[in-house]
């Protein structure tokens, strides 16, 4: 997990990078418009109005991203929780601004890029897409330009505490060890906050409404990215590998009896209501994984890759990489071009647990490729790499990694901090709730 690169996810994005797809689009960020005539005000946040077309707006995204219906009677359904949200998301971004963060136009342009590539979208394809469900691109827009303004407001409030030490990672290495024999799950989760108990039976069938709809095939990354207001849901609400004392007690009691696959029913939790998805078990340190060593070589692109019209140098960038994929033969031969052509990026990532690739494509290019094969040019828009696999061997799954085990500590303490301040925002606001 890694705490402060949010992974956006959007109504149609499949789960996982496309390996080979780089980035099309660029599109703009536009400004908010003004209320539309006929609206009406659902509610007023430090000044700051929330209306019905903005409800109508997400709600629209979120069925669309769950296959619901959008029908006058799925909207209504889904309008307390949709607009519970905006009210969160906009104490957030009203926060991002008295910090005075900008989130730049390029920015939230690159992550609907990166979107439109996970995809394998043409330039401009989401807009055209949302467009074409009755859902304005500016819905998505004012999303990721919160999710990206409070990724940066937790590191500035987490300061200090960002540093983790090495007697904490070693404190948490000894406990892995002395649980070895026992079980270890994959979770991911959505979390619902129930801030007002008033509200606790609307929480409660907006719940009921994703289990449904996740149960019928929708899949979990996408609905977690929409809408768990925990920070997890920059990963598609992947936890990872967690014991079940990382787990908070009512979870891990659920979690423990689940199969594989499951989605859970809804689990009260401090604070508000889990929907839990067990991916996979395993035994500490009993069970087994693939294990890939590799090598690579990366040839960065100068300026912003248009597959339609790349420039002389890209061409030539692809050339390179292909002529390295033509005669390297051996891992000490994608180590020495890597060399030559500047080491930008290390040519030994590291043992890859190859069950814990999150990539689907990258995960079958690493468990299918020969050993001291090159693979052909990997294409992406920041550049262009060629992988070899050293070696594929099947290992007793060890602790986790020093980085492993600060990405885990650091992303707890991020948790707490952002479901502390959202809290102190909200206690702090000056609300007029209409809904």
């Amino acid at each position: 997990m890694t705490p402060f690169r949010p992974l956006l996810l959007c109504a149609i994005l499949v789960a996982g990078p496309a390996l080979a797809q780089p980035r099309q689009a660029r599109p703009p960020a536009l400004p908010p418009p003004a209320s539309q005539p006929g609206e009406k005000i659902v509610a007023v946040v430090n000044g700051d109005v929330i209306t019905t077309g903005d409800v109508e707006a997400r709600g629209r995204l979120f069925a669309l991203s769950t296959g619901l219906p959008v029908t006058p009677e799925v909207l209504d359904r889904l309008r307390p929780q949709v607009t519970k949200q905006l009210i969160d998301e906009r104490l957030r971004l009203q926060e991002v601004q008295r910090r005075k963060i900008v989130v730049s136009d390029r920015e939230i342009a690159d992550a609907i890029g990166e979107i439109e590539a996970r995809n394998g979208m043409p330039k401009g394809g989401l807009a055209a897409s949302l467009q074409g469900r009755g859902v304005a691109l500016r819905t998505l827009i004012d999303q990721v330009r919160v999710q990206l303004g409070w990724t940066r407001v937790l590191r500035q409030e987490l300061g200090g505490k960002a540093d983790v030490s090495d007697a904490e990672i070693a404190e948490q290495q000894r406990l892995f060890k002395a649980q070895t024999g026992q079980p270890e799950y994959h979770v991911a989760e959505i979390f619902i906050p129930v801030d007002d108990p008033a509200k606790a039976a609307d929480a409660q069938r907006f719940a009921d409404t994703v289990i449904a709809q996740l149960r019928a095939g929708a899949p979990f990354p996408v609905v977690a990215a929409q809408f768990s207001q925990s920070q997890t849901a920059l990963q598609g609400g992947d936890l990872g590998w967690v014991r079940a004392n990382q787990l908070d007690p009512e979870v891990a009691n659920v979690v423990r009896e689940m199969p594989p696959g499951a989605i859970s029913n809804p689990v009260r939790v401090p604070g508000g209501i889990e929907i839990v998805n067990l991916a996979a078990k395993r035994e500490i340190g009993h069970d087994q994984s693939t294990v890939v060593s590799l090598r690579q070589v990366f040839i960065p692109f100068v300026g912003e890759l248009n597959p339609n019209a790349p420039t002389e140098q890209q061409r030539k960038a692809v050339e390179q990489a292909a002529a390295i994929a033509k005669n390297a033969k051996s891992c000490s031969d994608i180590e020495a071009a890597n060399e030559r052509v500047g080491k930008v990026r290390p040519s030994d990532p590291g043992e890859i647990r190859l069950e814990g690739v999150g990539s689907p494509p990258l995960r079958q290019l690493l468990s299918t490729l020969p050993p001291n094969q090159a693979s052909r040019p990997v294409v992406a828009n920041e550049g262009v790499a060629v992988l070899m696999v050293c070696s594929r061997e099947t290992k007793v799954a060890s602790e986790p990694s020093k980085q492993e085990t600060t990405n885990r500590i650091l992303a707890e303490r991020i948790e707490l901090v952002s479901r502390q301040l959202q809290r102190d925002l909200r206690r702090r606001a000056v609300m007029d709730d209409r809904s």
